[in-house]
């Protein structure tokens, strides 16, 4: 096993049920570890140190009694704090909700990990109501790349990203409206899941917009991204969203191969919006995946990408601003001003054009499934460039300058309003910041993303590495 605290979850959860290593001590070193790093990284709102120590303390009691100590025995993990902690005001990345009583009781992906045997360190930053691509919150400050803190973690679960990028938690949970799991993972160069819209359970978290809000995990490998997915999977009638379907597990088949497997890099407007070093990392997982046995198909373009980003847009405009009416007329001065003019952008939206932007969002399904009719996966990269400099606002692309808040989600967004499951693999070169790179597939079908993923993992293409700063590595 690798030194903490750059162990896996799957080889601390090894060690915990063999006995080899104690449930506490994994917490304490982890504790140790976010008092010496946290500081550089700025990922972490609350460390939740007491209780962190006595749930380990439960994990060595339960495996001293003989009783099976769950599949993530020991795993320290974190969470965005849009999620409820009991005992925590749940923040969502806001001002206003400091003044939130404390949650009563933990969210339920919370409940399903601590059922697994994983431990709770604490929650993370994350862009003020998840509205927010960077990871540079006003009132908490920047969160900061452990690669280059001169640089974005992307947002909005930034916390996530940096802190399982700095090795802070092997394991962290974050949400996805619109590439809030995959930007974050493909700028500080980790592996994250946004599974299919009704999956994995939202009770107990704060929204954002309830009909494109996804939850997932972020790891450092994909046998790790299984074991948590796996853990948490499971309908619950607390989220009116969350399909009643079977318990479908990925971990026992990310050793098959991707022989027979279909894949495309989809052209027209997906390709055109990539810079030179995004289309390059997409180009090296099509290239490891042709090797391992996959055949790529050609002339699948995807027409009504654009499109669906922009029905996306106008959605979570819409959507967003109704759900935050209320505060916008009482306490309109305690947002970030970006937030807020956002919000209230949405608010004046005219309905027709939420109502055309809807129909725009079947049809670019119908589209996409189609082409998954003579494809088994989609290879997109997740942002068009590796992390900007904190304090950016605009990004070079294509030789033009734009607006760099909302064009980081540009290559996410349009999968997002769909509901589609996505891994997001990271591809480094020495010497370089991290990209990433999607694997989308259809719906349900996330052990079929994962599988490919471990293929990329094993074609040493897609790694998690830890950062080169003496202070972080």
């Amino acid at each position: 096993m690798a030194e903490l605290p750059w162990a896996m979850a799957h080889e601390i959860a090894a060690a915990v049920g063999r006995g080899e290593l104690r449930a506490r001590a994994v917490a304490e070193a982890a504790l140790r570890r976010i008092a010496l790093v946290n500081p550089e990284v700025n990922a972490f709102t609350a460390v939740t140190a007491e209780r962190a120590l006595a749930e380990a303390e439960a994990v060595d009691t339960a495996l001293a009694a003989g009783r099976p100590p769950g599949p993530l025995a020991g795993v320290p993990f974190a969470v965005k704090n849009l999620f409820d902690v009991a005992g925590l005001p749940t923040l969502a990345g806001s001002a206003i909700n400091r003044d939130r009583a404390p949650a009563r009781a933990d969210a339920a992906l919370i409940r399903r990990l601590r059922a697994a045997g994983a431990v709770l360190v604490g929650a993370l930053g994350m862009g003020e109501y998840a509205y927010d691509f960077t990871g540079e919150n006003s009132h908490e400050g920047a969160c900061r790349n452990p690669h280059d803190p001169a640089r974005m973690t992307g947002g909005s679960s930034s916390g996530c990203g940096a802190a399982t990028a700095a090795g802070l938690a092997p394991v962290s949970l974050g949400s996805d409206t619109n590439g809030s799991l995959r930007v974050p993972a493909a700028l500080c160069g980790v592996f994250s899941l946004k599974p299919s819209y009704g999956r994995l359970t939202r009770a107990g978290t704060f929204s954002f917009v309830d009909s494109l809000d996804h939850l997932g995990p972020f790891a450092r490998s994909v046998t790790d991204l299984a074991l948590a997915y796996d853990a948490m999977q499971g309908p619950d009638p607390d989220d009116h969203g969350c399909a009643g379907r079977p318990l479908e597990p990925a971990l026992p088949g990310l050793g098959r191969g991707a022989e027979g497997l279909r894949f495309a890099l989809p052209g027209g407007w997906l390709a055109g919006q990539a810079g030179p070093r995004a289309t390059a990392a997409a180009e090296a997982v099509a290239a490891a995946l042709e090797a391992a046995g996959a055949r790529r198909r050609a002339g699948i373009d995807l027409p009504g990408a654009e499109a669906g980003r922009a029905a996306a847009y106008l959605i979570t405009n819409s959507e967003s601003a109704a759900f935050h009416l209320d505060r916008l007329r009482r306490r309109a001065a305690e947002f970030d001003p970006d937030t807020r003019d956002r919000f209230l952008a949405g608010a004046l939206l005219p309905a027709a054009w939420v109502s055309r932007a809807q129909r725009v969002r079947a049809w670019w399904l119908a589209q996409v499934m189609e082409a998954f009719a003579r494809t088994d996966a989609l290879i997109v990269p997740a942002t068009p460039v590796c992390a900007p400099l904190r304090g950016e606002t605009t990004l070079l692309l294509n030789g033009e300058a734009r607006p760099l808040r909302p064009n980081l989600g540009l290559l996410s967004q349009p999968f997002s309003c769909i509901g589609l499951p996505v891994v997001t693999v990271p591809v480094f070169r020495p010497g370089e910041l991290p990209l990433g790179v999607q694997v989308i597939v259809p719906p349900w079908r996330e052990a079929l993303a994962l599988r490919l993923a471990r293929r990329l993992e094993l074609a040493g293409v897609a790694a998690a590495t830890p950062p080169a700063s003496a202070a972080l590595g």
